[in-house]
C-alpha cells in the first residue's frame, strides 16, 4: 500500500470538460447535467475536496461560459483553474494538451473524464492503489467498440483501446479515471505535446495514454472497482441509467 500523501503533496486533478456531447444533442456541457439536484461538476470537486485534492485544474470549450457560471453559484470560481480550449470540435488530445503546464507541474496527477457520475470511493480507491501509474477497471463491460479497453495479461496491462490489437488474456472497461506519477505525466504532457504538432489532432485522449503503457508496462497497474456504481455519461440512455440505477446507490459527500 502506498503511503498517505501529506497535504502538500497532493496531487492536483486535471477534468477533461470541453467537448460538445454530440451524441447527448450538444444543448450543454454535460459536466452541467443534475442528477440528485447536484451537477456533475460539484460532485467532482465534492469527491476530491473530500480526500484532499484541492487544487483543480478544468479544461473547458463548448458553451464554457455556462461552466464559469456554475462555479460562480457554488463559490469557488477562485479555487478551480479553467483552461479553455477553442479547438474542443477537435479530438479530446486537444483537451490534454491545454493541460501542459498542469502535468509538467512536478506533481502527481489525477486524469478524469468530466461527464462521469460516480461513488466518490473511487477517488480513494484510485489515490490509495499501489501502482506507481493507475488505470481504473471495471470487469462488467458492455459488448462493442464504444468502451475503452483494459486488457490485461495476468497482472499486467498489455494494450489500452476501444480496438485493443495486443493478444490478453481478459480486459475490463476504463471508468476515464487514472493516476500518474509526476515523471509520466510530464511524458503524457510531451506525448500529447508531438500528436498536436504533428496535425494528429482528431485523436482522443487515450491514444497519448496507450503509448506510455506500451512504452514503460512495468510502472502502469490497474485498481479493480467493479463493485461500486458509476457510468459515463454519452448517451440519452446512461442519462436514465444513471438516474434510476447509479443515483440510488451511491456513497457521496453531502457537501463541497
Amino acid at each position: 500500500m502506498r503511503s498517505v500523501h501529506s497535504a502538500e503533496a497532493r496531487p492536483v486533478a486535471v477534468i477533461l470538460a470541453a467537448g460538445v456531447g454530440r451524441r447527448l444533442g450538444g444543448e450543454g456541457p454535460k459536466i452541467l447535467l443534475k442528477f440528485g439536484g447536484r451537477t456533475l461538476l460539484e460532485r467532482h470537486i465534492a469527491a476530491l475536496h473530500a480526500e484532499g485534492v484541492t487544487d483543480i485544474a478544468l479544461t473547458v470549450g463548448h458553451e464554457a461560459a455556462h461552466v464559469f457560471a456554475e462555479l460562480r453559484r457554488l463559490q469557488l470560481s477562485d479555487r478551480v483553474a479553467l483552461i479553455e480550449n477553442p479547438r474542443y470540435r477537435e479530438g479530446s488530445i486537444v483537451s490534454l494538451w491545454m493541460q501542459q503546464a498542469w502535468l509538467a507541474a512536478g506533481r502527481e496527477v489525477l486524469l478524469m473524464d468530466g461527464d462521469v457520475l460516480y461513488d466518490h470511493r473511487l477517488i480513494a480507491r484510485l489515490l490509495a492503489a499501489a501502482h506507481e501509474n493507475v488505470l481504473l477497471l471495471d470487469r462488467a463491460i458492455e459488448l462493442g467498440d464504444e468502451p475503452v479497453k483494459i486488457c490485461m495479461s495476468g497482472n499486467r496491462i498489455v494494450d489500452f483501446a476501444k480496438r485493443p490489437v495486443e493478444a490478453h488474456d481478459w480486459h475490463g472497461e476504463s471508468v476515464g479515471f487514472f493516476r500518474f506519477s509526476a515523471a509520466l505525466a510530464d511524458a503524457l504532457a510531451t506525448r500529447a505535446d508531438a500528436y498536436v504538432r504533428q496535425g494528429e489532432t482528431e485523436l482522443e485522449y487515450e491514444a497519448a495514454i496507450r503509448d506510455l503503457i506500451l512504452a514503460y508496462p512495468n510502472r502502469f497497474g490497474a485498481e479493480d472497482i467493479s463493485e461500486l456504481p458509476w457510468t459515463e455519461i454519452d448517451f440519452a440512455e446512461d442519462v436514465v441509467r444513471a438516474q434510476e440505477s447509479i443515483l440510488p446507490r451511491l456513497m457521496e459527500p453531502t457537501h463541497v
